[in-house]
């Protein structure tokens, strides 16, 4: 029966064949593309109960308009960009199979997400790196560790525009804590 209905779809019109084909592979396509999309997206991300509290801290952030992967996914190839969405998707995969009591309160990025993370942060504030130095820390969240998961980091000061020369001046940041 099944070799019946193959030499009978086979035996329809080349270019009915040729349209069910390409017809077949834009729909396909478009389904990828918006899938692959929505996985980067923070709705996605914060679908796991687990990232609720780091979803509710984005969306209140200067960062709340960027995709989780902006941040969190490598850029130079698309390649290294899968493998390492896999790499993370496994993991995250794990982490909600064994069970809610198993999972850390607090979660950390790898030393190898640490680096992407530092790669685009630097990618997207280049010029500020211009202007500010930058050089006493290993990578961005050393100093910037609320930013922008980090619940109540807005504090009165935030709102304040800096005074002019407050940033070069004391490095990026305010270091006289006394």
């Amino acid at each position: 029966m099944f070799k019946r209905g193959i030499k009978k779809f086979l035996s329809l019109d080349k270019k009915l064949l040729l349209f069910i084909g390409v017809f077949t592979g834009i729909i396909l396509s478009v389904v990828t593309v918006k899938g692959l999309a929505y996985t980067d997206s923070p709705e996605f991300c914060s679908s796991c109960h687990i990232m609720t509290s780091v979803h509710d801290s984005f969306v209140d952030s200067t960062h709340a308009e960027l995709a989780c992967s902006d941040c969190h996914l490598p850029h130079d190839t698309v390649v290294n960009k899968f493998t390492e969405k896999a790499k993370a998707g496994l993991g995250h995969v794990y982490y909600n199979t064994i069970g809610a009591d198993k999972i850390p309160a607090v979660l950390h990025a790898t030393d190898n997400s640490m680096r992407i993370i530092t790669e685009n942060c630097i990618d997207c504030h280049q010029s500020t790196l211009q202007n500010v130095a930058h050089d006493a820390k290993d990578n961005c969240s050393d100093c910037h560790q609320s930013v922008p998961h980090g619940k109540d980091f807005k504090n009165d000061d935030y709102f304040k525009p800096a005074k002019p020369g407050e940033l070069l001046e004391n490095k990026g940041g305010n270091w006289d804590n006394g």
